[in-house]
């Protein structure tokens, strides 16, 4: 782990992933909140142990080329105290993202919309089907 470095940790059992940015100091900026306080959520700086709970921190990797390690500092310490959380919009992950890349981005809010529209059409084509069949029982009885 460096400073700069966008870094995560799994939370409530895997269900998602907490993200921040390294400070190389033992210290780690991130958009606080959680899922039951998202009201109070604003950006802090913890040291790595709060950050991290116990749980095994991951260092994100990127494909594409990111800031320098400076640049992504000075980005997330320049949010300090900032609020405005929105979990589809601007989470942890979005803000960890913008430090190091300039883009807002959260591949978990990807998913979740993936799997939601997945799951919807499903829903869906369940219904197409129960209502052909519905359909061919009453003309099958309309036709007796």
């Amino acid at each position: 782990m460096a400073r700069g470095d966008h870094i995560y940790v799994k939370r409530w059992r895997g269900a998602y992933r907490h993200h921040g940015i390294d400070l190389g100091d033992g210290t780690v900026v991130h958009f606080s909140g959680e899922p039951l306080r998202l009201r109070d959520a604003c950006v802090v700086c913890d040291t790595l142990e709060d950050f991290c709970r116990g749980a095994a921190h991951v260092v994100v990797r990127y494909a594409q080329e990111t800031r320098d390690a400076e640049e992504i500092v000075q980005t997330a310490l320049s949010h300090l105290g900032q609020t405005g959380y929105q979990l589809w919009t601007n989470n942890c992950e979005h803000f960890a993202s913008y430090c190091k890349t300039g883009r807002r981005e959260s591949k978990q809010v990807r998913r979740a919309v993936r799997a939601l529209a997945i799951t919807g059409a499903a829903v869906a084509l369940t219904g197409v089907v129960l209502a052909g069949r519905s359909m061919r029982r009453r003309a099958t009885r309309n036709t007796a």
